[in-house]
């Protein structure tokens, strides 16, 4: 698979992360009602995301409610949004760089310098994935920490919800699309730098002429 293939590959499983990552903002199933009493049959079904909380009847009825304020939000929730919030606009930057620099596109010259455009926006990808990874891991980590705590009621656990795993997933497709990107304009880079010059030794023939052959 050539340089310019890779760098393609790379560019679509980041775009993908970056649509992933704003669907996992989005979806309000960050934690789901955890259902571990004895009486299966349950009434309703309760969703809490970063922007909103839904109820779900059994009856199939939805009833969603906006946060109505900013400062009453737990901060793991605070950070989850801002830090999506962020990763959703680097995704943006990351995209045009990389469409920038990248070797099917005539915007910049090709060189050094197309390269090294490719590089930043390769870079910007892996800061996305890494940056969305930490409100994710920050509300599994309370999740599994409340679900396991004896003092919390049964009533108030809750499990890990569909956005979390889309959200590890993107941050999956970020990580890998960024390092495809930066890997294939690296050794693009090698491929394109001068060679080193070589001059053959100059020795004289039997009549005291130096050879043709010697000279380019």
């Amino acid at each position: 698979m050539t340089s310019a293939a890779v760098e393609i590959l790379g560019l679509g499983l980041g775009i993908l992360g970056w649509v992933g990552v704003i669907l996992a903002c989005g979806l309000p199933m960050w934690q789901v009602s955890a259902f571990i009493d004895v009486n299966i049959v349950v009434a309703q079904t309760i969703w809490e995301g970063l922007w909103m909380n839904c109820v779900v009847q059994s009856t199939g009825q939805m009833q969603c409610k906006v946060y109505d304020s900013i400062l009453a939000l737990t901060p793991e929730v605070q950070a989850g949004r801002a830090l999506t919030v962020i990763v959703a606009l680097l995704g943006l930057v990351a995209l045009m760089v990389t469409v920038v620099g990248a070797q099917c596109t005539n915007c910049v010259r090709p060189g050094k310098m197309k390269s090294r455009i490719v590089i930043v926006g390769g870079a910007i990808y892996i800061l996305c994935g890494v940056l969305v990874l930490v409100p994710l891991c920050w509300f599994a980590n309370i999740v599994i920490s409340d679900f396991y705590d004896p003092t919390v009621p049964p009533s108030q656990k809750r499990e890990m919800g569909a956005a979390l795993y889309i959200g590890w997933a993107a941050t999956a497709l970020l990580l890998f699309g960024g390092c495809l990107i930066c890997c294939c304009s690296c050794s693009q880079r090698d491929e394109t730098s001068f060679p080193v010059k070589y001059s053959a030794p100059r020795r004289p023939t039997s009549n005291g002429d130096y050879d043709k052959k010697n000279y380019v």
